[in-house]
Protein backbone atom coordinates (compact mmCIF):
# COMPACT_ATOMS: atom_id res chain seq x y z
CA UNK A 1 0.00 0.00 0.00
CA UNK A 2 1.63 2.97 -0.79
CA UNK A 3 2.35 5.88 2.00
CA UNK A 4 1.92 9.48 1.27
CA UNK A 5 6.15 9.57 0.96
CA UNK A 6 5.99 7.16 -1.51
CA UNK A 7 3.57 9.21 -3.57
CA UNK A 8 5.78 12.45 -3.39
CA UNK A 9 8.77 9.89 -3.73
CA UNK A 10 7.18 9.57 -7.13
CA UNK A 11 6.36 12.63 -8.08
CA UNK A 12 10.29 14.03 -7.65
CA UNK A 13 11.78 10.78 -8.96
CA UNK A 14 13.87 10.98 -12.93
CA UNK A 15 13.13 14.92 -13.27
CA UNK A 16 15.13 16.21 -16.09
CA UNK A 17 15.17 19.51 -14.77
CA UNK A 18 13.34 21.99 -11.72
CA UNK A 19 11.61 24.94 -11.97
CA UNK A 20 11.41 26.95 -8.71
CA UNK A 21 9.72 29.94 -9.48
CA UNK A 22 9.69 33.48 -7.84
CA UNK A 23 12.28 31.71 -4.38
CA UNK A 24 13.80 33.24 -1.65
CA UNK A 25 17.79 33.10 -0.98
CA UNK A 26 16.89 30.90 1.89
CA UNK A 27 14.71 28.94 0.00
CA UNK A 28 17.16 28.62 -3.24
CA UNK A 29 19.89 27.50 -1.36
CA UNK A 30 18.14 24.16 -0.42
CA UNK A 31 18.07 23.64 -4.04
CA UNK A 32 21.54 24.17 -5.19
CA UNK A 33 22.95 20.28 -4.52
CA UNK A 34 20.42 19.05 -7.14
CA UNK A 35 22.22 17.16 -10.07
CA UNK A 36 20.15 18.38 -12.77
CA UNK A 37 19.78 22.06 -14.18
CA UNK A 38 18.16 24.30 -11.83
CA UNK A 39 15.76 26.96 -13.70
CA UNK A 40 14.79 30.37 -11.54
CA UNK A 41 11.28 31.48 -12.82
CA UNK A 42 10.44 34.90 -11.27
CA UNK A 43 10.40 38.99 -12.27
CA UNK A 44 13.93 39.71 -10.82
CA UNK A 45 17.10 37.07 -10.57
CA UNK A 46 17.78 37.94 -7.21
CA UNK A 47 19.20 34.55 -6.19
CA UNK A 48 21.68 35.11 -9.24
CA UNK A 49 20.96 31.81 -10.62
CA UNK A 50 22.79 30.44 -13.40
CA UNK A 51 19.85 29.27 -15.57
CA UNK A 52 17.07 32.08 -14.94
CA UNK A 53 13.86 32.77 -16.72
CA UNK A 54 12.62 36.36 -16.56
CA UNK A 55 8.86 37.04 -15.61
CA UNK A 56 7.27 40.00 -16.89
CA UNK A 57 4.05 39.02 -16.02
CA UNK A 58 2.98 37.25 -12.47
CA UNK A 59 0.50 35.17 -14.41
CA UNK A 60 -1.73 34.23 -11.52
CA UNK A 61 -2.78 31.21 -13.11
CA UNK A 62 -0.29 28.65 -12.56
CA UNK A 63 -0.56 26.99 -15.73
CA UNK A 64 0.19 29.95 -17.52
CA UNK A 65 3.18 30.63 -15.18
CA UNK A 66 4.43 27.29 -15.73
CA UNK A 67 4.29 27.42 -19.38
CA UNK A 68 5.86 30.44 -19.95
CA UNK A 69 8.81 29.00 -17.60
CA UNK A 70 9.44 25.94 -19.49
CA UNK A 71 8.90 27.81 -22.82
CA UNK A 72 11.81 30.52 -21.70
CA UNK A 73 14.03 27.11 -20.30
CA UNK A 74 13.38 25.24 -24.02
CA UNK A 75 14.41 28.34 -25.94
CA UNK A 76 17.35 28.13 -24.16
CA UNK A 77 18.23 24.44 -24.63
CA UNK A 78 18.02 23.54 -20.85
CA UNK A 79 14.83 21.30 -21.54
CA UNK A 80 13.92 19.20 -25.08
CA UNK A 81 10.93 17.39 -26.01
CA UNK A 82 9.94 14.49 -24.18
CA UNK A 83 11.26 15.72 -20.49
CA UNK A 84 9.99 15.28 -17.08
CA UNK A 85 9.92 18.47 -15.08
CA UNK A 86 9.29 18.92 -11.02
CA UNK A 87 7.80 23.05 -10.68
CA UNK A 88 8.39 24.31 -7.33
CA UNK A 89 5.38 27.13 -7.05
CA UNK A 90 3.56 29.51 -4.68
CA UNK A 91 -0.59 28.21 -5.42
CA UNK A 92 -2.25 29.80 -2.71
CA UNK A 93 0.41 33.22 -1.87
CA UNK A 94 3.22 33.09 0.04
CA UNK A 95 5.25 30.23 0.67
CA UNK A 96 5.74 27.33 -1.85
CA UNK A 97 3.05 25.12 -1.86
CA UNK A 98 2.97 22.62 -4.37
CA UNK A 99 4.81 20.64 -6.79
CA UNK A 100 4.09 19.80 -10.53
CA UNK A 101 5.73 17.37 -12.30
CA UNK A 102 5.01 17.64 -16.04
CA UNK A 103 6.33 16.75 -19.67
CA UNK A 104 7.85 19.25 -21.47
CA UNK A 105 6.01 19.07 -25.27
CA UNK A 106 6.52 20.79 -28.16
CA UNK A 107 2.67 21.28 -28.25
CA UNK A 108 3.34 23.50 -24.76
CA UNK A 109 4.83 26.10 -27.26
CA UNK A 110 1.88 28.62 -26.97
CA UNK A 111 4.03 31.72 -28.26
CA UNK A 112 3.97 33.42 -24.78
CA UNK A 113 7.30 33.72 -24.30
CA UNK A 114 8.34 34.86 -27.86
CA UNK A 115 5.95 37.58 -27.15
CA UNK A 116 7.87 39.00 -24.56
CA UNK A 117 11.32 37.70 -25.13
CA UNK A 118 11.46 37.75 -29.24
CA UNK A 119 9.41 40.78 -29.92
CA UNK A 120 10.82 43.99 -31.74
CA UNK A 121 9.56 46.25 -28.50
CA UNK A 122 11.97 45.98 -25.30
CA UNK A 123 10.05 43.53 -23.13
CA UNK A 124 9.33 45.85 -20.62
CA UNK A 125 7.44 47.98 -23.15
CA UNK A 126 5.13 45.55 -23.91
CA UNK A 127 5.04 44.37 -20.13
CA UNK A 128 3.94 48.09 -19.22
CA UNK A 129 1.58 48.54 -21.81
CA UNK A 130 -0.05 45.21 -20.77
CA UNK A 131 -0.18 46.71 -17.39
CA UNK A 132 -1.99 49.67 -18.82
CA UNK A 133 -4.96 47.20 -20.63
CA UNK A 134 -5.34 44.94 -17.44
CA UNK A 135 -6.00 48.04 -15.64
CA UNK A 136 -8.65 49.26 -17.93
CA UNK A 137 -9.94 45.78 -18.16
CA UNK A 138 -10.79 45.66 -14.35
CA UNK A 139 -11.68 49.11 -13.87
CA UNK A 140 -13.03 50.78 -17.14
CA UNK A 141 -13.02 54.17 -17.75
CA UNK A 142 -15.47 56.05 -15.60
CA UNK A 143 -16.63 52.75 -14.17
CA UNK A 144 -18.01 51.92 -17.86
CA UNK A 145 -15.98 48.90 -19.63
CA UNK A 146 -14.09 50.76 -22.59
CA UNK A 147 -12.10 48.83 -25.54
CA UNK A 148 -8.64 49.60 -26.61
CA UNK A 149 -5.76 49.28 -29.16
CA UNK A 150 -2.36 49.19 -28.56
CA UNK A 151 0.22 48.46 -31.51
CA UNK A 152 3.53 48.19 -30.20
CA UNK A 153 7.00 48.53 -32.26
CA UNK A 154 7.90 49.49 -35.44
CA UNK A 155 6.28 52.86 -34.86
CA UNK A 156 7.28 53.68 -38.38
CA UNK A 157 5.66 51.13 -40.23
CA UNK A 158 2.98 51.50 -38.35
CA UNK A 159 2.42 55.21 -38.78
CA UNK A 160 2.78 54.39 -42.59
CA UNK A 161 -0.19 51.64 -42.66
CA UNK A 162 -2.44 54.37 -40.81
CA UNK A 163 -4.38 57.60 -40.73
CA UNK A 164 -4.99 59.90 -38.14
CA UNK A 165 -8.61 60.17 -36.95
CA UNK A 166 -7.88 63.18 -35.16
CA UNK A 167 -5.45 65.52 -33.66
CA UNK A 168 -2.66 63.77 -32.02
CA UNK A 169 -1.86 64.65 -28.69
CA UNK A 170 1.56 62.85 -28.89
CA UNK A 171 3.04 64.60 -31.32
CA UNK A 172 5.46 67.31 -29.98
CA UNK A 173 5.33 65.39 -26.36
CA UNK A 174 8.21 63.01 -25.57
CA UNK A 175 6.60 61.00 -22.65
CA UNK A 176 6.65 56.85 -22.20
CA UNK A 177 4.21 54.42 -21.56
CA UNK A 178 4.83 52.99 -17.66
CA UNK A 179 5.23 56.71 -16.44
CA UNK A 180 2.16 56.78 -13.57
CA UNK A 181 0.76 60.27 -15.12
CA UNK A 182 1.20 59.09 -18.61
CA UNK A 183 -0.85 55.69 -18.11
CA UNK A 184 -3.74 58.01 -16.55
CA UNK A 185 -3.26 59.83 -19.82
CA UNK A 186 -4.04 56.68 -21.96
CA UNK A 187 -6.93 55.91 -19.98
CA UNK A 188 -8.52 58.90 -20.59
CA UNK A 189 -7.84 58.89 -24.03
CA UNK A 190 -9.09 55.26 -24.91
CA UNK A 191 -12.97 56.21 -24.67
CA UNK A 192 -11.84 57.91 -28.36
CA UNK A 193 -11.75 55.67 -31.14
CA UNK A 194 -8.71 54.35 -33.01
CA UNK A 195 -5.24 53.00 -31.75
CA UNK A 196 -2.24 54.13 -29.76
CA UNK A 197 1.43 53.25 -31.49
CA UNK A 198 4.15 53.25 -29.15
CA UNK A 199 7.52 52.69 -30.39
CA UNK A 200 9.84 50.06 -29.18
CA UNK A 201 11.52 52.17 -26.47
CA UNK A 202 7.56 52.66 -25.11
CA UNK A 203 7.38 56.24 -26.72
CA UNK A 204 3.93 57.10 -27.12
CA UNK A 205 4.06 58.08 -30.78
CA UNK A 206 0.11 58.42 -31.57
CA UNK A 207 -2.95 58.02 -30.00
CA UNK A 208 -6.77 57.92 -32.46
CA UNK A 209 -4.85 56.24 -35.80
CA UNK A 210 -7.21 54.49 -38.13
CA UNK A 211 -5.49 50.98 -38.88
CA UNK A 212 -5.29 50.34 -43.24
CA UNK A 213 -3.40 47.34 -43.27
CA UNK A 214 -4.93 44.26 -45.64
CA UNK A 215 -6.89 41.68 -43.55
CA UNK A 216 -5.92 38.69 -46.10
CA UNK A 217 -4.88 35.73 -45.12
CA UNK A 218 -5.36 37.04 -40.98
CA UNK A 219 -8.11 34.37 -39.65
CA UNK A 220 -8.58 35.48 -36.07
CA UNK A 221 -11.30 33.19 -33.46
CA UNK A 222 -14.97 33.85 -34.41
CA UNK A 223 -16.30 36.23 -32.15
CA UNK A 224 -13.53 38.73 -32.25
CA UNK A 225 -14.88 42.19 -33.85
CA UNK A 226 -13.09 44.71 -36.14
CA UNK A 227 -10.91 45.87 -33.33
CA UNK A 228 -9.38 42.34 -32.80
CA UNK A 229 -9.28 42.13 -36.85
CA UNK A 230 -7.22 45.49 -37.21
CA UNK A 231 -4.52 44.50 -34.30
CA UNK A 232 -4.31 41.06 -35.66
CA UNK A 233 -3.83 42.63 -39.52
CA UNK A 234 -1.50 45.30 -38.51
CA UNK A 235 1.28 42.49 -36.81
CA UNK A 236 1.23 40.53 -39.79
CA UNK A 237 2.08 43.89 -41.88
CA UNK A 238 4.77 44.70 -39.80
CA UNK A 239 6.96 43.76 -36.89
CA UNK A 240 4.47 45.29 -34.35
CA UNK A 241 2.94 44.00 -31.55
CA UNK A 242 -0.81 44.28 -30.82
CA UNK A 243 -2.67 43.89 -27.54
CA UNK A 244 -6.27 44.82 -27.79
CA UNK A 245 -8.84 45.01 -24.59
CA UNK A 246 -12.47 43.90 -25.63
CA UNK A 247 -15.13 46.45 -24.54
CA UNK A 248 -17.58 43.36 -24.98
CA UNK A 249 -15.94 40.59 -22.55
CA UNK A 250 -12.94 42.83 -21.27
CA UNK A 251 -10.27 40.34 -22.02
CA UNK A 252 -6.67 40.85 -22.81
CA UNK A 253 -5.34 39.48 -26.29
CA UNK A 254 -1.85 39.83 -27.76
CA UNK A 255 -1.65 39.44 -31.53
CA UNK A 256 1.82 38.69 -33.10
CA UNK A 257 2.84 37.63 -36.73
CA UNK A 258 -0.97 37.66 -37.52
CA UNK A 259 -2.27 35.18 -34.98
CA UNK A 260 -3.68 35.17 -31.12
CA UNK A 261 -0.62 34.72 -29.18
CA UNK A 262 -2.22 35.41 -25.56
CA UNK A 263 -5.64 35.58 -24.23
CA UNK A 264 -6.25 37.36 -20.51
CA UNK A 265 -8.69 37.89 -18.31
CA UNK A 266 -8.04 41.31 -16.00
CA UNK A 267 -9.38 40.15 -12.74
CA UNK A 268 -7.25 37.20 -12.49
CA UNK A 269 -4.27 39.95 -12.17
Amino acid sequence: MSTPADILDDLTADLDAVFVFSPSSGFFERFRELEVPLVVVAPENVVDAETYVELPLEFDNVRDRIRFGIEGAMERSVVDDGDTVGCVVSVFGGDHDAVIRTRVDESIHSGVYDLFANSRADPGVIRDVFEVAIELGKKGQKGKPVGALFVTGDAGKVMNKSRPLSYNPFEKSHVHVGDPIVNVMLKEFSRLDGAFVVSDSGKIVSAYRYLEPGAEGVDIPKGLGARHMAGAAITRATNATAIVLSESDALVRAFKGGELILEIDPEDY
